[in-house]
């Protein structure tokens, strides 16, 4: 296995995309500290990954509060003995406009993304740099963050904004041993997501008002398929890996050929 005893920090876990990734790197062995703002999705993810044979902490916390990460850091290095990865996936979907978007929310979410990206690879890098481990990065952009998408401008901001904080981290961490990589999710099939909530103990979400949304992405993707949160997963499990271990400061696009795509042309008419 690809993570066989290495201990991974994924914030954002809910069954979504953070919890598929959190799955993906526990199915390659690594032993999992599953952080979320909500307690249910940390102790969920947590939870079911202890019930299929793993090891697992769920860990409730704000990621733009610096002491909650601090502690968050310190309680899963006291745990497990170290963080060999860690995933900033935490997010806040708040889909509003440079002209509606009020000053709160615009900080709030650039808040989540950004700060709470920077507070964790400071004190978990510390932590490996303390501990003498060849950590690895991961922090998961967006196909907003490539695009310019209209009403959407924190998320968007903030995601673009990711992308050169993993650069800049790369080259200041790489001295450390310590790989800073960048992972671009697209639309995500939300089926998946859907069974995996079931999975975790939870009431199956009803799909029929996003279903047309997702179609419309499907469409107009070039594989004429929408990519599932497990596919995020096994794309990390390879790049925090030593399988990737000559690769930093970049950005692995899981995205079905999303920002590939010639703006004109129409996949669905080809």
């Amino acid at each position: 296995m690809k993570l066989k005893d290495k201990v991974a920090l994924v914030t954002g876990t809910s069954p979504n995309i953070g919890g598929g990734i959190a799955e993906g790197l526990a199915a390659e062995g690594a032993a999992l500290v599953c952080v979320d703002a909500s307690a249910a999705n940390a102790t969920d993810c947590a939870n079911y990954l202890k019930g299929t044979g793993g090891k697992a902490l769920g860990i409730t916390c704000d990621v733009p509060d610096q002491d909650a990460v601090a502690a968050a850091v310190h309680k899963a290095c006291d745990t497990f003995g170290q963080i060999d990865v860690l995933v900033n996936n935490a997010v806040v979907f708040n889909k509003k406009g440079v002209l509606t978007m009020p000053l709160e929310d615009w900080r709030r979410q650039i808040d989540v993304i950004l700060t709470g990206a920077f507070l964790f690879t400071k004190h978990a890098a510390r932590s490996m740099i303390d501990r003498q481990v060849r950590g690895s990065i991961l922090n998961i952009i967006s196909t907003a963050g490539h695009q310019g998408e209209p009403n959407n401008i924190g998320y968007s901001t903030a995601k673009s904004g990711l992308i050169n904080f993993t650069r800049s981290a790369a080259m200041e961490l790489v001295k450390h041993g310590i790989r800073v990589n960048s992972l671009t999710p697209t639309a995500t099939d939300p089926s998946e997501s859907a069974e995996r909530a079931q999975r975790w103990g939870r009431a199956a979400p009803d799909l029929s008002a996003v279903k047309p949304i997702f179609e419309m992405y499907r469409s107009r993707i070039p594989m004429q398929k929408l990519p599932k949160p497990s596919d995020y997963g096994r794309a990390a499990a390879f790049i925090v890996s030593t399988e990737a271990e000559m690769m930093t400061g970049t950005d692995l696009r899981i995205d079905a050929g999303a920002i590939a795509r010639y703006w004109p042309w129409d996949p669905a008419a080809s």
